[in-house]
């Protein structure tokens, strides 16, 4: 078994990492997983949450909202629709990413008879958002809607 594996993170502005990792916690749509070398290969879409890769240069942590992680036995790579560093997130960036998902349940809620499982889907979104900025120790910073 090898001691790593390639692990990149990409987001539409930029690529975040591209380094060698030991480990990458992924915040997965159906729930956290943890990805080591000779990991079976898989694809899973992200939800709102802290993705953690550790690595012989130490730890990196870095705040996801969605996309797709795809996992092979030798690599790992993220394609975030945000991705910003842990150290870099700002309570701008939280309270803007909570208002988004606070906006997409909404419009959800008015196209509840059309879509019902979209209301689901979009609270869910909503309370992951909002868990995160706890996570990160910022808190939501937004009232209840």
């Amino acid at each position: 078994m090898a001691d790593t594996m390639q692990f990149d993170l990409v987001s539409p502005e930029r690529s975040l990492a591209s380094l060698q990792a030991s480990a990458v916690l992924i915040p997965g749509a159906e729930g956290d997983m943890t990805v080591m070398p000779d990991h079976a290969p898989v694809i899973t879409t992200l939800r709102p949450g802290v993705l953690r890769v550790e690595g012989p240069e130490g730890t990196r942590e870095f705040v996801v909202n969605s996309g797709f992680a795809e996992i092979r036995a030798d690599s790992a790579s993220v394609l975030a629709e945000r991705a910003i560093p842990v150290d870099e997130v700002t309570r701008e960036h939280l309270d803007e990413m909570v208002a988004e998902a606070r906006a997409k349940y909404e419009e959800a809620q008015l196209a509840q008879g059309e879509q019902p499982n979209l209301v689901d889907e979009a609270a869910k979104l909503l309370a992951d958002m909002e868990a995160l900025g706890d996570r990160i120790n910022l808190g939501s910073g937004m009232a209840p809607g």
